[in-house]
């Protein structure tokens, strides 16, 4: 079993960062993704970024390059997500989630942990 926490989310201005934290615990997987998702109201969970925890390799969807960046801690077992130049359309609940699978992964239902989630909310 694998349990995910997220950490970090809160209300920010257009324009500030934020940093979320992925804390996994139990028998992860270090070949295996840890992603990050999002949802806002009245839309489809949307992929964000992911990181293979063993090589580092990361993955990022198109919208978030260059904005977001993941990354991972190993002593603290924690995944982040750090998100610059926040914009009112990033305003959602973002979800941390585990895969069994060996390889980058960008597709919810290739995931099989996920976290309670963390709200966002970006607005002046």
């Amino acid at each position: 079993q694998v349990q995910l926490v997220e950490s970090g989310g809160g209300l920010v201005r257009p324009g500030e960062s934020l940093r979320l934290s992925c804390a996994a615990s139990g028998r992860t997987c270090s070949s295996c993704p840890v992603g990050w998702f999002r949802q806002a109201p009245g839309k489809e969970r949307e992929f964000v970024a992911t990181i293979i925890w063993s090589t580092s390799r990361t993955y990022y969807a198109d919208s978030m390059k260059g904005r977001f960046t993941i990354s991972r801690d190993n002593a603290k077992n924690t995944v982040y997500l750090q998100m610059n130049s926040l914009k009112p359309e990033d305003t959602a609940v973002y979800y941390c989630a585990a895969s069994l699978r060996l390889d980058i992964v960008s597709q919810s239902h290739e995931y099989n942990y996920w976290g309670q989630g963390t709200q966002v909310t970006v607005s002046s």
